[in-house]
């Protein structure tokens, strides 16, 4: 189902009639993959690659040229509940939605989950499986449960030689 969506120009959806896109905003040359549900309010940058069985909810923005491996799961409720405190069902009303941010040419790896009221930074690598509980630094590679930082990337190597620092 694809309603109320903007897509940029030459957005690649795989098998449209398997994607769940709706009140969504998606950026030029976006590639998304099969049974992807993007929620409303949540924004895909340009030329990004979204991957099959990946859930965006409301509140997540992903800036430009960033990669989500297979079945990426983001969260926007650090308290989630099916039934108020009265015991009925909740409404828009009894939660509190956190933003999350995924910056520039980021890269998630498949089935990792991320918490809501995160920012993952520029390059950062995010290791297949990992459970991100806290924002995780530009360039940094993370992984784990909870995720915890093992290295840098490439892209932050670079630009420490660029600068005329040793790693």
């Amino acid at each position: 189902m694809i309603t109320d969506v903007a897509l940029g120009k030459d957005v690649v959806l795989y098998h449209p009639e398997l994607i769940n896109l709706y009140e969504c905003s998606i950026g030029p040359e976006t590639r998304i993959g099969t049974f992807v549900e993007i929620q409303r309010g949540a924004a895909i940058g340009a030329r990004c690659k979204i991957s099959s069985h990946c859930f965006i909810c409301e509140g997540v923005t992903i800036e430009d040229g960033v990669f989500l491996g297979h079945g990426v799961m983001f969260t926007n409720d650090r308290y989630p509940r099916a039934v108020a405190t009265d015991g009925q069902l909740q409404s828009a009303n009894d939660w509190t939605l956190e933003p999350t941010l995924v910056r520039r040419g980021a890269s998630i790896g498949s089935n990792a989950t991320i918490l809501p009221g995160i920012t993952i930074g520029e390059y950062a690598l995010v290791g297949a499986g990992s459970v991100v509980t806290r924002d995780v630094p530009d360039c940094a590679i993370v992984v784990g449960v909870p995720a915890r930082i093992v290295g840098q990337t490439v892209e932050q190597k670079n630009s420490k030689r660029s600068a005329g620092v040793r790693s």
